[in-house]
């Protein structure tokens, strides 16, 4: 067992840090102040192939599997928890998928303009009354011959009001469950198609969220991917890629806390000596320093199993819950540590807070990975690939 990083790794890292401090964190609080989704860090992102994780080197893949990927997340996310959404919104999201999913004319088609930017990417599953239970979303495509016709709502879909082609997934079949989903590579130029922004948000306040609405709607049916009705598989197939992309960002948030907790305790004096040096505020610390540390092995581990085709659901489900866990402590914890400064919007301690609650959420609520953690373990469901 090695736990080194190859060079080829370690470069990606350094890659993905240089990059951060230089081009994204000058722009971080003028962008969360307006709520802004700067389309010119996407572009740069693009050209250094940041969304060329896991895909064929013949479809534009940078060469690059699972772990290098966590590695530019865990960076990027540390600097600026927005931008960690652009990489499942691209790669291990819509082109990821295409690859494992679609006809060789639609990874002609779409993958390489995912990966190089000139198609900016989302998936959209999540609907206003229909989160976790996926199959029981009301969007619904009707067959009508040449096309389908679709109607229906989504809500809170990253990179929603600046998309130009994503995953779409609808049912088909309304009475079938699981077995009526079905999933489109969705062009957004359609006509009847509505997007609206969503600013009132708790945190993400960089990263684009909108409300799609679809109305009569004409579905071309060669974006239909995969079979029809066999979407629900396709999802939880994405979701088991773009889970480790939400592990990844909270792991670089941790990371982000702990080194502001670590300097700002060594800085602050009370009773005439640095905080750090007190016990309780050193507990602080420790336990971040653990958490962080356990939660970049779960990470690297579901990574690596990943990329030698393992089973990985319970490993990825594994990192994603713990991973939301202690960046949320670790948030509270910043906040207390830094006193009535972490209520300031002179430090970054509310950001901190805000945008952990995402990991709580997303690509599944604890919750639910608690049960797949749960089912795995005692053997009610199969742990896959």
């Amino acid at each position: 067992m090695d736990f080194a990083l190859t060079d080829e790794q370690k470069m990606i890292q350094d890659t993905a840090k240089s990059f951060a401090e230089k081009e994204i964190a000058p722009h971080v609080e003028e962008d969360e102040k307006n709520h802004f989704w700067r389309k010119a860090i996407f572009d740069k992102m693009a050209e250094l192939g940041f969304f060329g994780f896991c895909i064929d080197e013949k479809y534009g893949g940078n060469g690059m599997g699972f772990l290098e990927g966590a590695l530019a997340i865990e960076q990027i996310a540390k600097v600026h928890t927005s931008w960690r959404m652009a990489f499942n919104m691209q790669c291990w999201g819509p082109a990821l998928t295409i690859q494992k999913f679609g006809t060789e004319e639609q990874k002609q088609q779409y993958i390489p303009r995912f990966v190089n930017g000139e198609y900016i990417g989302s998936f959209a599953m999540t609907e206003p009354d229909i989160g976790s239970d996926v199959a029981s979303m009301k969007t619904f495509a009707e067959d009508k011959g040449d096309y389908y016709l679709l109607n229906g709502n989504k809500m809170w879909i990253t990179n929603g009001t600046v998309c130009n082609h994503g995953l779409l997934y609808v049912k088909t079949d309304k009475d079938a469950g699981a077995n009526g989903v079905t999933c489109f590579i969705m062009d957004y130029s359609l006509p009847g198609i509505t997007r609206k922004k969503i600013n009132e948000k708790v945190g993400l306040w960089a990263s684009d969220t909108a409300e799609i609405t679809f109305e009569d709607v004409k579905v071309p049916k060669h974006l239909l991917l995969g079979k029809l009705n066999k979407g629900f598989q396709i999802c939880m197939t994405q979701l088991n890629a773009t889970r480790l992309g939400c592990s990844s960002g909270a792991v670089g948030l941790s990371g982000a806390i702990l080194d502001a907790c670590a300097k700002y305790a060594t800085e602050r004096t009370q009773f005439g000596k640095q905080i750090g040096r007190y016990q309780l505020i050193q507990q602080q610390v420790a336990e971040m320093k653990m958490n962080h540390a356990a939660a970049q092995a779960l990470i690297y581990k579901a990574a690596w199993l990943k990329d030698k085709g393992l089973p990985n659901v319970m490993e990825t489900s594994m990192s994603k819950l713990f991973s939301a866990k202690t960046v949320v402590h670790d948030a509270n914890e910043c906040m207390k540590l830094y006193g009535s400064f972490g209520y300031s919007d002179e430090y970054p301690c509310g950001r901190f807070l805000r945008d952990s609650k995402q990991f709580e959420t997303l690509e599944g609520t604890s919750n639910m990975h608690t049960m797949i953690i749960a089912n795995a373990a005692m053997g009610f469901a199969p742990n896959r690939a």
